[in-house]
């Protein structure tokens, strides 16, 4: 059996269980890993719906062009649909986007215009008014509008609901998804509660965003609006795909929380996944005590990491959020040194040499190196225990006749916390190598001083 093209591809993702990061849940938790799609999210569904269900009402003819506001995932499953069926493809993105998406969306024919984000919605160059005003001036073109076009909804209500239920044999008791154009949540939770109307939908949302307090309050708050860093969840408008009567509660997740889960689900999980995935478990996690063990959750993994590798899975992008504020590296410990000098002695040299050169710069330990090599290490309880052994013309004596073992390398990104595993009363620093290749010491007070 083969698929005629790729478009055969979309649908059928796995069901995968997840274990040591929702070890404080008690419940069953089943990942609906979404990657598994052509172009990498569960976008490609509803993408692939919105295109065939405008050919099917001529609002696109051949050789027209698409046109979507997009934050990469949509715009990624449209132009896969579009390279097959021979659609030009424009999409607007907002300037909060990785690069990545932008530049695979470029890899896949689209031409894409990246618009300002911290702009209201009906602003003319919002990402939503560009492409209206697109759709309005290029002839025999279509805006999908993702946000309003009930094909988004009509996707997962077909595929993703009826997969779900028969991959967990009907057993689903809770279904956690983030909410962003509302098509996921509102068409997967349309089906699953017309086979079971005690399923509950639990919808993950970000501050910044309108959604938990419209849910719970009906009313439309602009106060609740402002910048987030969060990709793929979160709204600032109320799109039609949204059927709030189908999301029964409405949780709220940290940028930070957010990222740190994402990037936890690769190391511990194997799991490399997009931003929104990091949000929903971490959204869930926050729920543990409404679970049981007799409970069923899947939560919905919409897209792969490779589309954060310069954002989430960046140590200095995460970093200069504050979001890595409890993995300090050794690199954090260098960069803060006020004095980077590597500073070591040869072999050959004098204890008496050496005590100079400590004196002068105020350390008590330094490597002792041959040809450019760290051959061994001198310390003052080196040269004490020296003295106090040999007191007769003890400080003629070469370095190399007391120097200890070297100190240990170590990685430049090793946290700081896993440095316990080197230091110790007899090793009181270790070495580090900078992408540059210099040497860098770090020693106990370096350690002391940054935590």
């Amino acid at each position: 059996m083969y698929h005629k093209n790729i478009l055969g591809a979309i649908g059928n993702t796995p069901l995968v269980q997840l274990n040591k990061v929702v070890k404080e849940v008690p419940a069953t938790v089943l990942a609906k890993v979404e990657f598994f799609n052509p172009g990498n999210s569960i976008k490609d569904r509803m993408a692939l719906q919105m295109v065939e269900d405008a050919e099917a009402r001529g609002d696109i003819q051949p050789g027209g062009t698409i046109i979507e506001c997009t934050s990469g995932n949509t715009g990624m499953g449209i132009a896969i649909a579009a390279a097959v069926k021979g659609y030009r493809c424009i999409f607007t993105t907002t300037d909060k986007q990785s690069k990545e998406k932008v530049d695979i969306l470029k890899a896949v024919g689209a031409e894409v215009i990246v618009c300002p984000t911290n702009v209201e919605p009906d602003d003319p160059r919002s990402y939503y008014s560009v492409a209206e005003r697109l759709s309005k001036e290029i002839p025999n073109s279509y805006w999908c509008n993702q946000y309003d076009n009930l094909s988004n909804t009509k996707a997962h209500y077909l595929t993703t609901g009826p997969e779900i239920w028969e991959q967990t044999e009907g057993k689903i008791t809770h279904l956690i998804v983030g909410v962003g154009t509302g098509g996921t949540v509102s068409g997967t939770a349309k089906y699953l509660k017309e086979q079971n109307p005690n399923i509950k939908i639990w919808g993950v949302d970000t501050y910044g965003s309108v959604f938990k307090k419209y849910h719970e309050t009906g009313e439309f708050d602009e106060k609740e609006i402002y910048p987030y860093i969060t990709e793929g969840i979160g709204e600032d408008i109320l799109p039609k795909n949204v059927d709030f009567s189908l999301i029964d509660y409405f949780e709220k997740v940290t940028d930070k929380d957010g990222a740190v889960m994402t990037r936890r689900l690769a190391r511990e999980e194997g799991l490399l996944l997009g931003y929104s995935c990091g949000s929903a478990v971490a959204g869930l996690v926050q729920l543990k005590d409404r679970l049981t063990k007799d409970d069923v959750v899947v939560v919905i993994f919409h897209d792969h990491g490779s589309r954060y590798v310069g954002k989430i899975f960046n140590d200095d992008w995460m970093r200069e959020r504050g979001f890595l504020d409890d993995e300090i590296t050794v690199k954090n410990i260098i960069d803060t040194k006020g004095d980077k000098s590597f500073l070591s002695v040869q072999g050959d040299q004098k204890v008496r040499e050496v005590l100079n050169v400590m004196k002068e710069n105020d350390i008590s330990q330094m490597p002792v190196m041959n040809n450019g090599d760290i051959v061994g290490s001198v310390t003052e309880s080196n040269i004490l225990s020296f003295i106090l052994e040999n007191p007769m013309n003890n400080t003629e004596k070469s370095v190399s006749e007391i120097m200890g073992q070297p100190f240990p390398e170590v990685d430049i990104d090793l946290p700081c916390k896993k440095l316990s595993h080197y230091i110790s009363k007899s090793i009181p620093a270790v070495v580090a190598k900078d992408k540059a290749g210099t040497k860098h010491i770090i020693t106990k007070y370096d350690i002391i001083r940054v935590l």
